[in-house]
């Protein structure tokens, strides 16, 4: 007797990074779900992608090589919360209109990141599905460089990592000379990555560095879940971020 899976319908939120590359690729080994899009969210102003500061082109390189469709969303500079519900609501709403059922995220830790998306997708008939979560992220770090994929570290919170960051791969020397106080995934914000190779891609994503730039923002402790805190005070963080460009 032949059993035949029905896969779930699921939109992935994609940041470009290694720890969204490496959920997509357990989403993908388990034939699980059925990928109808990857979402990502862009500053509206500078298009690109929100706190990590990769531009629109290169992520689109970054899709093209997976193989599936794009879905961007677009926020406005300084986008309340409230602005931003309705915003995410409607994009929901629309995903289950293709009969999305499932969203899926990258996060690993931050609880309170997962409550709101959670709540947020059960307002509108959704549920969420988190490959990464509670995972151990010294092993997932270590996963993500044995399984063959390449990465940069294209923003480093100056608060928790040196500019000296900006720029390394992310490889095994990566890993030892990150301070014990840095998460080895970054999962609080300390850096981000671009991911250029890998197996989820059909060939590596073809780029140069840029000029390195330094920005400060108004935030709370963890930069990441800014916006899920409330009655924190808030201080001003500088961040490098490295401007590639494309080949």
């Amino acid at each position: 007797m032949v059993f035949i899976l029905n896969k779930r319908k699921a939109s992935f939120h994609w940041s470009g990074g290694k720890d969204s590359a490496l959920a997509l690729y357990y989403v993908l080994q388990s034939n699980l779900f059925e990928i109808n899009d990857l979402w990502t969210s862009f500053s509206e102003g500078n298009k690109r992608v929100s706190m990590h500061g990769l531009g629109e082109s290169l992520l689109e390189k970054q899709v093209e090589q997976i193989g599936i469709n794009l879905k961007k969303v677009f926020l406005k500079e300084g986008i309340q919360m409230t602005d931003y519900n309705l915003l995410m609501s409607k994009n929901y709403k629309e995903s289950k209109t293709l009969d999305v059922s499932t969203h899926i995220f990258g996060d690993i830790h931050l609880a309170d990141l997962k409550r709101y998306r959670d709540e947020q997708l059960e307002n509108n008939g959704l549920v969420g599905h988190y490959p990464l979560w509670q995972k151990n992220t010294k092993a997932l770090l270590k996963e993500f460089i044995d399984l063959g994929f390449k990465a940069i570290v294209i923003c480093v919170d100056s608060r928790k990592l040196g500019k000296e960051f900006l720029g390394r791969e992310i490889n095994h020397d990566f890993f030892k000379d990150l301070p014990s106080n840095v998460d080895p995934c970054g999962e609080n914000g300390e850096f981000h990555t671009f991911v250029y190779d890998g197996p989820i891609f059909n060939k590596p994503i073809d780029f140069k560095m840029g000029k390195e730039v330094f920005k400060e923002y108004e935030i709370s402790e963890h930069a990441e879940n800014d916006c899920f805190k409330k009655n924190i005070s808030k201080e001003i963080a500088g961040f490098w971020f490295c401007d590639l460009e494309e080949v």
